[in-house]
């Protein structure tokens, strides 16, 4: 084999080579954010006279340190794989999909109505119709905000932000004092409890981890096989990547708009269903959740990959849920916890910042569209 030959030969190896550190590369971002960001809370909370190792030590004990807090952490992680995943799915269409919190709140309202007023069925229909009709509330409220944005050219990001506060004070009013969904009986303002047979079994007991979990990480592996598996997800992420040359090939840009923001509110709804049927079995009046805000970041911290959701969320609960002890722990504010998630989601952004500072060399290809196109479209 002559030399020429031997030199034309490798370049696939090379290629291939490249390609995969590329990807390592892109993989650690992520993980040297979250790195970053612990090392400047530790400078801000020594800054502050605490103790780092124990501040530190309180954090991951509290959420992985014992069956309890592994158990709650996972039940924090559930509703925000869900709501991640509906984040996600608009960004992977194009869409900025705010309104998370919104179908949150409708899912939940859906399903407790269901949940307490049909009667007679037994469990193992009444609690999958509680389910479905709790995503129905949620697809209801991702498609409206979703056919505006298709049929009228209305910025999704304005329709979804004016729809979370619609469905936030339509809750309450609908379950406070003398409202329709009112119980009577009770002393605080909330919808009567949920029946038996609409209930979500607990996975662990005593623990409050529910079946709720089960039905996230389905939906993992459904929105991936959904994206990367059938012609509908490859529109949706045709759409998303370039909507002129999608409508070019003969795609139907204002569907897959719909439907995107269809989709993206059947998770966010179900993530509402499984907060009620699970473990709260009852929606109370300013019932704030902050899961539909908070799955902004995890959506992006995950890249908007389906796959990477479930650890961004666990990420996310991590630091929810052992905030607590770190405060008792090492003294100090439970909102440097919140300081940890923007910097996190700072670095993960703008992510040249940590190619900057870990040299990491630059992608040369384009990046692939995980979030969305300009703000005048």
């Amino acid at each position: 084999m002559t030399a020429e030959a031997g030199k034309h030969r490798g370049i696939p190896w090379r290629k291939w080579v490249a390609a995969w550190s590329q990807r390592v590369s892109d993989l650690a971002i992520p993980f040297l954010a979250v790195f970053t960001a612990l090392a400047i809370g530790a400078v801000v909370i020594w800054a502050s006279g605490a103790s780092v190792p124990k501040a530190y030590q309180g954090l991951f004990e509290g959420a992985l340190g014992s069956p309890r807090g592994i158990a709650e952490t996972l039940v924090i992680a559930t509703p925000y794989t869900l709501a991640g995943l509906a984040v996600a799915l608009g960004f992977r269409c194009g869409l900025f999909n705010i309104g998370a919190e919104g179908q949150f709140y409708l899912g939940a309202l859906f399903a407790v109505w269901v949940g307490y007023s049909v009667k007679g069925l037994p469990i193992f229909v009444h609690l999958p119709l509680a389910i479905l009709v709790g995503a129905l509330g949620g697809a209801l409220w991702g498609a409206i905000p979703g056919f505006l944005k298709a049929r009228l050219g209305t910025h999704e990001v304005i329709n979804t932000i004016m729809m979370n506060y619609i469905a936030v004070l339509m809750v309450d009013w609908l379950v406070n004092r003398k409202g329709p969904m009112w119980d009577s009986t009770s002393t605080v303002p909330r919808t009567p409890y949920i029946l038996p047979t609409a209930t979500l079994p607990q996975l662990v007991p005593p623990y409050r981890l529910h079946a709720g979990l089960l039905i996230a990480i389905a939906a993992v592996f459904v929105v991936y096989w959904l994206l990367w598996k059938t012609t509908l997800g490859f529109e949706i992420r045709a759409v998303g990547a370039n909507p002129s040359a999608a409508k070019y090939a003969g795609m139907s840009v204002t569907r897959n708009f719909v439907l995107a923001m269809t989709f993206s509110g059947v998770l966010a709804g179900l993530a509402g269903a499984g907060e009620v049927l699970g473990l709260n079995r009852t929606l109370p009046a300013a019932f704030v959740s902050g899961y539909g805000f908070d799955s902004i970041a995890i959506a992006l911290l995950a890249k908007s990959h389906p796959l990477f959701v479930p650890f961004a969320a666990i990420l996310w609960a991590i630091l929810r849920n052992g905030a607590g002890l770190m405060q008792i722990r090492a003294g100090i504010s439970v909102d440097l916890i919140s300081i940890v998630q923007a910097l996190v989601i700072a670095f993960v952004a703008a992510d040249e910042i940590i190619r900057w500072l870990y040299r990491i060399g630059k992608k040369e290809e384009i990046k692939e569209v995980v979030f969305t196109r300009g703000w005048g479209r």
